[in-house]
């Protein structure tokens, strides 16, 4: 690691990870959700992800394209939507994670059905857990926008570990 990486990390804020060790992963999404005192994650923060629902293997998340997260033929970068739907699968499994249990991410699949822009207006990322298993998870989830038009889907394979 260079000098200039340690020292980047060392600057990077605490998250409120330890706080919430004890907690399920329902009980911890819930805190990051509704408690102010809990900062939010920060790629979320970074793109203007907004919690919109959270139930025990489904989270929805909401944001609304502009600017920021154009490409430069455009649209809409694909990241933008690879995140949203990445966060959304990630944390319907998370919710459904016995405390001391964590995952990541080992393959996302996405496919994009139409361009994003910024007079797509908000969007929604539902993401439901298909199975649970003791070691992998999988997941998907759909993009859409008000009208319910369907913009991007995803399918991931989530590794589920002891932390």
């Amino acid at each position: 690691m260079s000098t200039l990486t340690a020292v980047a990390a060392d600057k990077v804020p605490d998250t409120a990870a330890d706080d919430l060790a004890g907690l399920s992963g329902l009980e911890q999404l819930q805190r990051i959700f509704h408690d102010p005192k809990v900062p939010p994650a920060g790629l979320g923060h970074t793109l203007g992800f907004d919690h919109v629902e959270i139930d025990e293997g489904r989270v929805v998340f909401g944001a609304t394209p502009d600017d920021r997260v154009y490409n430069p033929i455009g649209t809409v970068h694909g990241g933008f939507a690879a995140a949203l739907l990445d966060s959304a699968t990630g944390c319907a499994v998370h919710s459904r994670l016995k405390a001391g249990q964590g995952y990541t991410t080992l393959e996302l699949k996405v496919a994009y059905h139409r361009p994003l822009t910024r007079s797509t207006g908000p969007v929604r990322a539902e993401g439901v857990v298909t199975q649970l298993g003791r070691r992998a998870a999988f997941a998907e989830a759909k993009l859409t926008d008000a009208r319910g038009r369907l913009y991007a889907s995803a399918t991931s394979t989530l590794l589920v570990f002891d932390r």
